[in-house]
């Protein structure tokens, strides 16, 4: 509208003082008046409106060029034009409440896709996701300490009570009430389960569903709640090269951190799926496997399963199976399996024992897969 007025040339430069362009304007100079028509009605309108908008005070707020409506309406004097003001301010906040409704929308889109996701994989979190978080800072990631910080307390020592002795390993814990992922020969033929957390505490666990040929088992913790969940990461990114944590307790030393990259994927592991052959059984405490044609660890037995597995430098040890394999950004990729040691003889001394860089992890997209089978109480 201020761009109309100084097209009239009615009151741009009266006070530079070149009064004579002006000789032939009606208009005092001093202090011009408003002019007598709304800007918004310069267009073609089938009625003019000019002695309305006089009557009422010349106001200069227009109606949106609508002159039909507006000629036909008398106003009071002193009153601005009905729907002036208002309708400025509704055109005002128009944008302002199309981006909040945009906002909203965008929200309940994203929480949508979170539940979807929960409901798809059993999950009463938002710990497991597709996408690739950073459980820490970005410019954390690749710490080891901000890693083994932030993810600790989601990996738990599994202490099994067997016929014949023990066993110890690791899990990951899932959800918030005490689900725990650990490998089935960790907890296979166990009598009784203790499950001891990084804080010390300890519950009585339940086996809710074993997957033999995939070496999976899930557990339910008695009584807990508000744990730590881990946030399950995508195995299907991961690259050899990749910086990798793992975190379990090797010989009962909970809370173990070991480094390392990922060194291949797609591994054929071949692991034993017989009762007897638990970590408390051959191999002196090692979990035996086979791998390129070669047993290691001990005799798998003749009834085995395979499984494509990431393979790790990192340091695994007796115990740290059921543990997490974690990516630079506190992701779990894997569940740490099977490890190659130096020594295979039960009268070995420990001395002889040990990790040599030779560790493999189930990938964290194939136990996600399985998750609703081994919550579905399967034993297979």
């Amino acid at each position: 509208m201020t761009e109309s007025f100084r097209r009239s040339g009615e009151y741009e430069n009266p006070y530079q003082g070149d009064q004579q362009q002006y000789a032939s304007s009606p208009v005092n100079p001093e202090w011009p008046p408003p002019p007598a028509y709304r800007p918004a009605q310069q267009q073609p309108v089938p009625q003019p409106v000019e002695p309305v908008a006089v009557a009422a005070g010349g106001g200069f707020h227009g109606d949106g060029g609508n002159g039909g409506g507006t000629a036909v309406q008398a106003t009071v004097p002193g009153e601005a034009a009905p729907g002036a003001g208002p309708a400025e301010k509704k055109r005002t906040r128009g944008p302002i409440a199309l981006l909040a409704a945009v906002a909203i929308v965008a929200a309940a889109i994203g929480g949508g896709t979170a539940y979807a996701f929960q409901e798809l994989t059993g999950n009463d979190t938002v710990a497991t996701s597709s996408t690739t978080t950073n459980v820490v800072p970005s410019s954390k990631k690749g710490d080891v300490a901000a890693i083994a910080a932030a993810v600790s307390p989601s990996v738990v020592e599994v202490s099994a009570t067997l016929s014949d002795g023990s066993s110890t390993g690791s899990g990951v814990i899932i959800t918030s009430d005490g689900e725990i992922v650990t490998n089935n020969h960790v907890i296979s033929g166990a009598q009784s389960i203790k499950v001891t957390t990084s804080n010390g505490k300890s519950y009585t666990a339940k086996v809710v569903g074993t997957d033999s040929k995939k070496d999976l088992a899930l557990l339910k913790l008695e009584g807990a709640s508000g744990l730590t969940v881990a946030s399950l990461g995508n195995s299907s990114g991961v690259q050899v090269g990749d910086t990798v944590v793992a975190i379990g307790s090797p010989e009962g030393l909970s809370g173990t951190v070991t480094s390392g990259i990922v060194s291949a994927l797609n591994r054929d592991v071949t692991v034993s799926t017989d009762e007897s052959q638990g970590q408390g059984g051959g191999g002196g405490g090692r979990w035996p496997f086979s791998f390129g044609g070669q047993q290691f660890n001990g005799d798998t037995g003749s009834s085995t399963t395979t499984y494509k597995a990431i393979q790790t430098d990192a340091s695994l040890n007796p115990g740290n199976s059921g543990g997490a394999l974690i990516d630079a950004g506190g992701n779990i990729i894997g569940i740490n399996s099977a490890m190659y040691s130096a020594s295979s003889s039960s009268s070995s001394g420990s001395s002889d024992a040990g990790s040599i860089g030779l560790g493999f992890a189930i990938p964290i997209n194939t136990v996600k897969a399985d998750l609703a089978k081994l919550r579905s109480g399967s034993t297979s």
